[in-house]
């Protein structure tokens, strides 16, 4: 006697496996969580907490760490990056010193200023570490790395001015597309306060 073969229907299948996908999924959830819970274990070995090793390294060089973005993405020049381009600029020799002079000055600021940070950035940790710090003292501490940091990104954004005020708009332009920014972009506001055409082609 031959029994006829049962068909089960594909939205019967797909209901008997649900509970087995769900299981699956929830011990897959429960495999990521402590992973997903707490991204900062990667943290522990810094040596200042709050500084990764690159940012410490940028504060202690003088290094511009993404502060002057609002400037360098508005078409004002970096004293740094005209020098990375200046084959493309063609400065003047009165340009280029300028803008050494402008580079130098810079960096020395800001790193002692990335210096102070630093310090009191280790200085904050150290308290924390012993267990033994008070909520004056964070305030203190925070306040004055707070101001040290806005100083040292007025030092990184005004340096900008300046060098905007050393180069000719067609040396903007040529540092945009140098850089390999959108054309249009530069110059836009040398045209407006009229830049580059009072200094005889100078950049920042």
């Amino acid at each position: 006697m031959r029994y006829a073969r049962r068909i089960i229907p594909k939205e019967s299948l797909m209901k008997s496996l649900s509970p087995v996908r769900w299981v699956f999924g929830l011990v897959l959830a429960g495999c990521m969580a402590p992973a997903l819970a707490n991204s900062y274990t990667t943290f522990q070995d810094r040596e200042i907490k709050a500084l990764s090793a690159e940012e410490q390294e940028g504060l202690l060089d003088g290094q511009g760490l993404g502060m002057a973005l609002p400037a360098e993405l508005h078409g004002y020049p970096g004293p740094l990056h005209v020098l990375e381009v200046a084959d493309q600029l063609d400065l003047s020799a009165e340009q280029q010193a300028e803008t050494e002079r402008l580079f130098d000055a810079m960096r020395e600021q800001a790193r002692e200023l990335g210096q102070r940070i630093v310090d009191l950035e280790r200085e904050l940790d150290e308290r924390f570490a012993s267990r033994e710090i008070t909520s004056d003292q964070i305030e203190a501490l925070t306040v004055e790395i707070g101001e040290l940091r806005g100083r040292l990104r007025h030092v990184h954004l005004s340096y900008h001015l300046e060098m905007d005020e050393l180069l000719s708009d067609e040396q903007k332009e040529a540092y945009q597309r140098a850089r390999g920014y959108e054309e249009d972009r530069s110059g836009a506001h040398g045209h407006q306060h009229g830049h580059g055409q009072h200094h005889g082609g100078h950049g920042h």
